[in-house]
């Protein structure tokens, strides 16, 4: 599979959510206190977000 999300520790111990496509970091989360929480951010973009709006704010 091309995409996928995973579940790292930062350098301070935090559970950070990443997503990635073809190897290359596309975005990642705030860092979380919890493991549940890192799980609980990728459902909450796989739920919310497949409907989302794309913003642009370029003024070009």
């Amino acid at each position: 599979m091309a995409h996928r999300f995973e579940i790292r520790q930062n350098k301070k111990g935090e559970y950070v959510a990443y997503f990635c496509y073809n190897s290359e970091t596309m975005f990642w989360t705030e860092g979380y206190s919890s493991k549940a929480s890192a799980k609980n951010a990728i459902e909450s973009i796989k739920k919310n977000g497949v409907g989302a709006e794309t913003v642009d704010t370029t003024t070009g």
